[in-house]
């Protein structure tokens, strides 16, 4: 029981390894924190360098996508729906579980993995959330 209780001061006492989250994302209510980066008395952290093989939010090259449901087809997710009208597809972000297999089937490469990946947010059907 003494280990723990020494492990968990010690840790309490400590200084974060982690990034602190950038300020350019933050919420507009963290004000204060702002007016005191401004003063001098807060620091920005830079955000973390991505690597090279990042999965975030996908991106659609709309005019080289051909139709041919590929994408559809193999997605685990269902994030993909096909819009019959116009021969093209919608991606559900809020859906898609980053796993870029709809990437790999693509015989156009209209899809790629793109580096956003600050999605966060209580509506799944938000603007975002949806790419055509």
């Amino acid at each position: 029981m003494f280990p723990m209780l020494s492990q968990l001061f010690k840790q309490m006492l400590s200084k974060p390894y982690t990034n602190l989250f950038p300020a350019k994302y933050a919420p507009k209510s963290i004000k204060k924190f702002l007016k005191a980066v401004e003063e001098g008395k807060a620091k920005i952290n830079p955000p973390v360098e991505l690597p090279e093989w990042f999965r975030g939010k996908i991106v659609y090259e709309r005019e080289k996508c051909i139709g041919c449901r590929s994408c559809i087809k193999v997605c685990p997710a269902k994030a993909i729906e096909f819009k019959e009208e116009e021969k093209k597809i919608r991606i559900y972000v809020g859906r898609c579980i980053f796993c870029s297999q709809c990437n790999d089937v693509c015989p156009v490469n209209c899809l790629h993995m793109g580096k956003e990946f600050l999605l966060a947010t209580d509506n799944k059907l938000e603007e975002n959330l949806i790419v055509e």
